[in-house]
């Protein structure tokens, strides 16, 4: 166990953390931790996909009635389709509700406008 003084913990750069959030109270996360969710992801998805393969390729003796077969066996690809809707329609009104960042722009502007003076002073033609 490493101790919070320790020269190990003190010689790791802080921008190998993430900054995260919980319960109200900001906390760091190292890049191992924030794998966490994906993890999670990963056993959702192992979980799911193994009982859709015990119920859909069940062996001889333990088959599901017809109908559930025949609705279980394409089930993934339309899990699949949904995702892919559920993503683009998430894209979409991310962009759709896209924030200007008016005072940046102006600002920027104002960047360009003192690089072209400054180049025109300094004898460049644009």
């Amino acid at each position: 166990s490493v101790s919070p003084g320790s020269p190990l913990l003190l010689s790791l750069p802080l921008s190998r953390f993430l900054p995260c959030s919980s319960h109200g109270s900001p906390t760091l996360l190292s890049p191992q931790a924030a794998m966490t969710k994906l993890a999670q992801w990963l056993c959702g998805l192992a979980l799911l996909g193994s009982a859709w393969a015990a119920l859909a390729l069940a062996p001889p003796g333990l088959q599901p009635p017809a109908p559930l077969r025949q609705a279980l066996l394409p089930l993934p690809v339309y899990l699949l389709v949904a995702f892919g809707c559920y993503s683009l329609a998430t894209v979409g009104y991310r962009l759709a509700t896209f924030n200007d960042c008016e005072e940046a722009a102006a600002e920027l502007q104002e960047h360009i406008r003192a690089a072209r003076a400054d180049l025109r002073r300094r004898g460049l033609r644009l």
